[in-house]
C-alpha cells in the first residue's frame, strides 16, 4: 500500500502522510514560531498535531501596515494530524517609506491554547544549494562591518538542521543548536551564523520592497543536484531514474543520495507557501554538466510541483571561477567541464520564472584555488536584482550581456548581444586598457586560439591572425576566466559559445 501511494503521490501530499501519528495536546510545526513571517497575497496554511478528532482553532490578528483578521478550524484525523488553510491577506509593494509593516499574532486553540507573537506578513524566501550558499557571514570578506550594520526587525531568519533521509519527512530533524529551527530576528548577534548569500539577497530585497523579508536557509556542503530533488521527478524521467537505484543509495549516512535531502529538508517546509528560492550549487555536479542540463531544471519542476506553485521564481548562481591548477602563465585554450556547467546553467535560465547571477568577476586570480569565494556580498545583490526584476517587476537590470548571435564577414567575427541596456564596456583589468580579455575562436579545424576583440557601439568584433575564416567564438571557456566585457549597468556577461561542438561531458558527435 505504501509503495502505491508513493507512486501516485507526490511532494507536499506525500510529505504531510509520511510521518507517524501523534497523541498530544494541540502543537504546531516548528515553523511556526515568535518573530516568524507568513507569506502574502497566499493562503495561509498552518498545521501542526493534536489527538486525533481534536477540534484546533487558528486565528490570525494583523496590524499595522494592513488590518486583517483571518480565522479557521479543523478536526485532528486518527494519526492526530491537523491543517487550517486562511483566506489571503494583501500587501502591495513597495510599501510606503513611512508604513509600518503588518504583524500580529497567531492564535491556536484545542485543547490548550499557543500564542505565537509578533509575526510579520511579508514575503519568504528559501535559499538552498551546497557549501557556498552554506558559507556564513562570519567566513566572508567584511564580515565584521556588515554584521554590526546587520540590525533590521524586518528581516527574520530561519536555519534548517541537516537531515538526510530515506522517505519524505514532516518535520525536522533534532538540534541542539540554538540558532536552529527557530525565527530569528537579524542583527549583530544572530548574522554571523546564518548563510552569506542569503542575508545579502535578503538585505537588498528588503531595502527596495520595504516589507518584511523571512529567510529559510536549508542547505549542505559538497552536495549534488539530486539529492535536493522528489523521488517521482527523478524517476519519472527515463534519463535520470537511473539514480535512484545508485549502490550510494545505500549507505544512510551519506546525504549525496537521490531525493535524501529534499525528503528531509525541503520537504518538512511544505505545504508553508513560500515567494520563491534562490539556489547556489553545481560543483558537486561539475563532472556531470552534460546531465545537470536535464537534471537543474527537473529538480527546480520538482519543488515548484511540491509546493504546488507552477510559478514559483527560482534565481541561481552561476558557478564562480575556480581551477585548482589556475596557472596565469598559461593562455592556451582548453576544454572545461567547468564552462560545460556554467552552460548548462545559462540554458537553465531559459526556463520561465528562473534568473541567473553571474559572478566571474568577484574572484580575483590570486584566489583561483578556493572553491569557496570570501566575496559573497555581490553574490546576494545579483540575485536580488533577479528577484526585483523578475518577480517584484522594479525596473532594473538584472543581468549582463548575454550572447544572441553571430554573423561572419571576412575574417570577422561579429556578436550581438540581448541586456545591453545602457551599452557594452570593458570593464576592470586596467592594466589591458579598453581591450576586450577572455574571446577565443576557431576555424573549421575546430581549433581555437586567443582572439582580439573590440566593442563597436553594441557589437562585438572578434578576429583572430591565425583564423582566417572563423566558424565559432567562445568567451570565458574554461575553469578560471579571465573576462572583462560588462553592460553599462555593471553587469558581467556570462560565459557562452557559439558552437555545438562535442564537450566533455556530453554525447560525443
Amino acid at each position: 500500500m505504501r509503495k502505491f501511494l508513493f507512486a501516485f503521490l507526490t511532494g507536499a501530499t506525500l510529505c504531510w502522510l509520511a510521518s507517524p501519528a501523534a497523541q498530544a495536546d494541540v502543537t504546531p510545526h516548528a515553523l511556526f514560531g515568535d518573530g516568524m513571517v507568513v507569506q502574502r497575497d497566499m493562503p495561509i496554511v498552518v498545521w501542526g498535531k493534536a489527538d486525533p478528532g481534536e477540534k484546533v482553532e487558528v486565528a490570525f490578528n494583523f496590524k499595522g501596515g494592513v488590518e486583517a483578521d483571518r480565522k479557521g478550524e479543523a478536526t485532528a484525523d486518527k494519526d492526530g494530524k491537523w491543517q487550517v488553510t486562511l483566506e489571503k491577506v494583501v500587501l502591495t509593494t513597495p510599501a510606503p517609506a513611512d508604513s509600518k509593516p503588518a504583524k500580529g499574532t497567531l492564535t491556536i486553540n484545542g485543547k490548550n491554547k499557543i500564542a505565537i507573537n509578533d509575526v510579520y506578513l511579508g514575503d519568504v524566501w528559501v535559499c538552498s544549494g551546497q557549501s557556498n550558499m552554506e558559507m556564513h557571514l562570519d567566513s566572508c570578506n567584511h564580515a565584521k562591518e556588515d554584521k554590526a550594520a546587520a540590525a533590521n526587525s524586518n528581516i527574520r531568519l530561519f536555519t534548517v538542521p541537516k537531515q538526510a533521509a530515506e522517505e519524505p519527512k514532516t518535520e525536522f530533524a533534532e538540534t541542539k543548536n540554538k540558532l536552529e529551527s527557530k525565527w530569528l530576528e537579524c542583527g549583530p548577534e544572530t548574522v554571523g551564523s546564518f548563510s552569506a548569500v542569503g542575508y545579502y539577497f535578503g538585505r537588498d530585497v528588503q531595502k527596495a520592497e520595504r516589507i518584511p523579508i523571512g529567510l529559510i536557509h536549508s542547505s549542505w556542503g559538497g552536495t549534488i543536484a539530486e539529492a535536493w530533488a522528489t523521488r517521482a521527478s527523478i524517476e519519472g524521467n527515463p534519463d535520470l531514474k537511473a539514480m535512484v537505484a545508485n549502490p550510494l543509495n545505500s549507505e544512510p549516512r551519506n546525504p549525496n543520495r537521490a531525493t535524501v535531502l529534499y525528503n528531509g529538508m525541503i520537504c518538512p517546509l511544505q505545504p508553508f507557501p513560500i515567494k520563491g528560492a534562490i539556489w547556489y550549487q553545481g560543483e558537486s555536479n561539475a563532472g556531470r554538466a552534460y546531465q545537470y542540463r536535464t537534471l537543474f531544471p527537473t529538480m527546480i519542476q520538482s519543488w515548484r510541483d511540491s509546493w504546488k506553485q507552477p510559478d514559483l521564481p527560482f534565481y541561481f548562481v552561476q558557478l564562480a571561477p575556480w581551477d585548482p591548477r589556475y596557472d596565469p602563465m598559461v593562455k592556451q585554450p582548453a576544454d572545461s567541464a567547468w564552462a560545460e556547467l556554467r552552460e548548462a546553467q545559462l540554458l537553465t535560465s531559459e526556463k520561465p520564472h528562473t534568473g541567473m547571477a553571474v559572478i566571474t568577476d568577484t574572484v580575483p586570480a590570486a584566489q583561483a584555488k578556493d572553491i569557496h569565494p570570501k566575496e559573497k556580498e555581490p553574490v546576494g545583490a545579483r540575485l536580488a536584482l533577479c528577484a526585483r526584476a523578475l518577480a517584484y517587476h522594479d525596473k532594473v537590470e538584472y543581468s549582463g550581456p548575454l550572447y544572441d548571435k553571430m554573423t561572419i564577414d571576412g575574417n570577422k567575427a561579429i556578436l550581438t548581444f540581448t541586456h545591453v541596456s545602457k551599452g557594452l564596456e570593458a570593464k576592470g583589468l586596467d592594466s589591458k586598457g579598453d581591450a576586450l580579455e577572455g574571446f577565443t575562436v576557431a576555424g573549421e579545424d575546430k581549433q581555437f586560439h586567443d582572439a582580439k576583440a573590440e566593442i563597436k557601439g553594441d557589437k562585438v568584433v572578434v578576429t583572430c591572425d591565425k583564423v582566417e575564416k572563423p566558424v565559432a567564438v567562445r568567451f570565458g571557456w574554461t575553469n578560471f576566466p579571465i573576462m572583462n566585457l560588462f553592460n553599462k549597468d555593471g553587469l558581467p556577461a556570462t560565459p557562452f559559445r557559439t558552437d555545438d561542438f562535442p564537450m566533455v561531458t556530453g554525447p560525443k558527435k
